[in-house]
């Protein structure tokens, strides 16, 4: 019993704090958002355009903060006029997707850095916290805001589940099938938005597209099919998130990328000993026959 309970301190004593039990809610909740809104990405190789809106959101954030307003409202406003300004260029112009998306999120990000940069200049405050993340100064009401977006996105994904499946997977065949396949890729993108401003507190707008892309990447070389992978990818984000945190704890680390450095890591583990796709042990592979012929023979 001793044991049990000495086995137990290291895990509950961050827990004594209610700053870490309000940072541990935040990164539950954003590590299953941005899984099931990362897996979508994944699947229609739009990895970029989630590295696009997370940049996007910054000049949202400062204006936010100039005029003293919710700064997940100008984030959120910023990330939607980005994508249609994206899609502007896309569809009025011989510019390709890809590079539109770089021309707009350099530019917002530029923007948004000129802005951080001044305010900081002339109120002698800190707004790095913004580009790197700062989960533990998570406040009530950020919980309380994260939990409402968390809601609505994973609200949206269920009820649009089967339409948004096959739009990811064959756009054509969605809208000849008469889907209004418009408003679904508005909807993924403000999707996409929310799930951005939602973690911004956790690992900041510069490396909020790991968390998005690692942990559906981690599922897809696992399972094989668009709900597995969100419900492996969800384990994969909040065991990420949360190891991050108790190493921020107890290393003295970053929260944001330590967190970052945790999915990466089970990346890497998936991508070297998948049993379907690992470079070391998939089909294709010599330790893998090795391994499998060591196990037919016991």
């Amino acid at each position: 019993m001793w044991l049990e309970v000495a086995w137990l301190n290291p895990l509950l004593a961050p827990l004594q704090y209610a700053f870490m039990q309000r940072s541990l809610a935040v990164a539950v909740m954003v590590g299953i958002i941005c899984s099931v809104v990362g897996s979508y990405l994944m699947v229609q190789r739009l990895a970029l355009l989630g590295d696009a809106i997370s940049h996007s959101v910054l000049p949202g954030l400062a204006i936010a903060f100039l005029l003293g307003v919710n700064i997940f409202i100008g984030a959120f406003i910023a990330g939607v006029i980005s994508t249609v300004i994206i899609s502007w260029i896309h569809t009025r112009s011989p510019i390709k997707e890809d590079a539109a998306m770089g021309l707009v999120f350099s530019a917002f990000f530029a923007l948004g850095i000129t802005l951080i940069t001044t305010i900081q200049r002339d109120n002698k405050i800190d707004l790095n916290h913004f580009l790197f993340g700062n989960i533990l100064g998570v406040t009530p009401a950020d919980v309380r805001d994260t939990a409402i977006i968390a809601a609505l996105v994973l609200l949206t994904v269920a009820l649009l589940y089967k339409e948004l499946l096959f739009y990811s997977f064959d756009p054509l065949g969605a809208q000849a099938s008469g889907l209004p396949v418009g408003w679904l890729n508005a909807g993924l993108m403000v999707l996409i938005a929310l799930t951005v401003v939602a973690s911004m507190k956790v690992v900041g707008v510069i490396l909020v597209l790991s968390l998005l892309i690692a942990p559906g990447a981690t599922a897809y070389l696992l399972v094989p099919r668009l709900h597995q992978v969100m419900a492996v990818g969800s384990g994969v984000g909040v065991l990420a998130s949360v190891s991050g945190m108790y190493l921020s704890y107890y290393l003295n680390w970053p929260s944001g990328p330590a967190i970052v450095l945790v999915v990466s890591m089970l990346f890497a583990l998936a991508f070297l000993f998948s049993p379907t796709h690992g470079v070391l042990t998939g089909p294709g592979s010599r330790v893998g026959h090795y391994l499998r012929t060591w196990l037919r023979r016991q």
